[in-house]
Formats: structure tokens, C-alpha cells, sequence
């Protein structure tokens, strides 16, 4: 079953995309969920009926009626991994640690994400008034339908609704870096700021449920900035597959419904080689049997924050 969340004449609802349409839910069971969100921690039985309900109806809207938002725009978390395919770390900085056994003599580096950060397929996203270079990171993002604490890879399964696509947009400079005596983890956190301005996880277009996807083990994923491929790769490569980030990641806090996992960017961000994204620049992301979504950054802030050289000049 693939899922929409929308706006139909301004109001935002949820529904099943058919072949002919949109099947709107709150319309045709007035009594149920009115979003996403609330139909996933409604537990499987809802989503069964939904897709009852939604089977033979054919009061459809169409596609065009409606404005795609974020599947889960308010997520109750949005965790996601750095470094979870090889060759992306290797084209970033072979200092940040890859092992010849990684799958088995490290772990998932997992951070959060504010919910501010979500942006729905089709928006432009806002250029951050605290970076210089933009870049972009397709991802497969997992979709919790169940409570989930301390499972095995094998239970991990039973707790996935299902999946869809993620765009980590990231900052790679900090403008409050320059001129600032370095101390011992400031590029960490300058990366790790750098992953949290508003619309800088572009999410969408759909949330496809775990059984129509299938394997998510093997998924092509394709990345392109004008029309033009820049990450191509399939989800084989990744050093933990679906199963073993979930299964992790519920170990260290309890996962809930609507919670999306970012599963890591593949080789081929613009860091690598210097082809950072420009104002008006279409960043496309596909991955097989999940969609395709397409975000534009927006124009260049006229001016930049620059809290420590503002910090200086008030002391003189």
C-alpha cells in the first residue's frame, strides 16, 4: 500500500494513491485517524482497514487536486546514520574510520534530527544563513509502525510500517567556524549543526509499506542535480542493512510509531569533489519501488551569521 500525506483545499489529510487516484481516508471513514501519524499509532489493525476500505473504492481524487506534503511531517523523531556505505566515507575522509570488517568490528554513528528539518517533495529549500556549501545525501528512511525497544535484527521486521525517501540536505561549512581557535571537537559539532536547518530533510513522495517493498536489502538508489546522476548505488552496499540499524537504534531509546530512520548516503556527495549545490539547483531522488522526489534549493542568503566576529567586535 503506498500512502500520501496532503493538502486538498487547504486542509491537510491522508490517503491511498491507487492507480486512478487518491483515495482520501478521513473522508470515507470519518471515525478514523485524520493523519499519517495517527493512523500508525493506531496499530496495524487501521492500517488493515484502510486498505479494506480503500480496496474497491473508486471516489478518487486526482493527483493534481492535491499538494504533496512530508509523509510524517511531524515525525516524534527523525534519527538518522553518518557513515553507513564505504565508499562514502572513504570519499569524505579515510580519517573518520573505515574498517576491512566494518559490519563486525564497529557500529551504526547515529544522530538526531529536529522535526523542523522535515520539508515535503516539490518545496523549495531554504538556503541556511550559517553555510556557504550546500550539499545533498539521498537516503532510504525506514518508517517505525510499532513500539520498539531492545530487538533483535530478526524482531526488526515485525516493528517496520514501511519505507520511504530522505534528502539530508547538508550544511558542509559553518560561518561561526571562521576566525574561531579550534578546540577539540568543534568539527564534529560544526557537521553536526550542519544537519539541522529547517527543510533540510526533504521526505517523501510516499510512505510504501514494508510488504510492497519486499527486500529492502537490495533497492536501487539514484541521486540527480539537474538531470545529472551524482550518487547511483543500491542499498547492498550498505555496512548495516535495515534491519540491524533498527535493531540498534532500539537499544539506545525507545522507538515509536512514526519515528523515521535515515539510513545513510551512498558515494557521490558534492563534498567529495568540490560540486557543491547552487541557488536554483533540482535535486532529484529515486529509489526503487518507492518513488521519486524532487526539492530546488532556493536562492543565496544576501548575508551571513557571524556570531563570533558580532561576539568580538562587542568587547572592543
Amino acid at each position: 500500500m503506498k500512502l500520501a500525506s496532503y493538502l486538498y483545499k487547504r486542509t491537510a489529510s491522508f490517503g491511498v494513491v491507487k492507480p486512478g487516484g487518491i483515495f482520501d481516508v478521513p473522508a470515507n471513514w470519518p471515525d478514523g485517524p485524520a493523519g499519517l501519524l495517527e493512523a500508525l499509532q493506531a496499530g496495524a489493525d487501521a492500517l488493515r482497514r484502510i486498505s479494506e476500505i480503500a480496496e474497491s473504492a473508486d471516489n478518487l481524487l486526482g493527483e493534481s487536486e492535491v499538494a504533496l506534503i512530508a509523509p510524517i511531517p511531524h515525525p516524534p523523531k527523525i534519527v538518522a546514520l553518518a557513515g553507513n556505505y564505504a565508499k562514502h566515507i572513504a570519499e569524505s575522509n579515510l580519517a573518520k574510520g573505515l574498517t576491512t570488517n566494518a559490519a563486525v568490528d564497529t557500529t551504526p554513528r547515529p544522530f538526531l534530527m529536529p522535526a523542523t528539518a522535515v520539508a515535503g517533495p516539490n518545496t523549495r529549500v531554504s538556503w541556511p544563513c550559517y553555510s556557504r556549501q550546500i550539499d545533498y545525501e539521498i537516503e532510504l528512511a525506514v518508517v517505525i509502525g510499532a513500539e520498539c525497544k531492545c530487538v533483535s535484527p530478526e524482531q526488526a521486521s515485525d516493528y517496520i510500517a514501511g519505507y520511504t525517501i530522505v534528502n539530508d540536505i547538508s550544511a558542509r561549512s559553518t560561518t561561526f567556524a571562521e576566525g574561531r581557535s579550534v578546540r577539540p571537537w568543534d568539527e564534529f559539532y560544526d557537521w553536526l549543526a550542519g544537519k539541522w536547518a529547517d527543510g533540510f530533510c526533504p521526505m517523501g513522495p510516499h510512505l510504501v509499506t514494508a510488504d510492497e517493498v519486499g527486500d529492502p536489502t537490495d533497492l536501487a538508489l539514484e541521486l540527480k542535480v539537474n538531470g545529472r546522476t551524482r550518487q547511483k548505488e543500491t542499498t547492498a552496499a550498505m555496512i548495516f542493512d535495515v534491519y540491524h540499524i533498527v535493531s540498534f537504534v532500539s537499544h539506545l531509546m525507545t522507538l515509536t510509531p512514526g519515528d523515521v530512520i535515515a539510513t545513510g548516503t551512498p558515494s557521490g556527495v558534492g563534498m567529495a569533489d568540490g560540486r557543491f549545490l547552487e541557488a536554483g539547483d533540482e535535486i532529484t531522488c529515486s529509489i526503487e519501488r518507492i518513488g521519486t522526489m524532487t526539492n530546488t534549493l532556493d536562492d543565496e542568503p544576501e548575508n551571513y551569521y557571524a556570531p563570533c566576529r558580532a561576539a568580538a567586535e562587542d568587547t572592543q
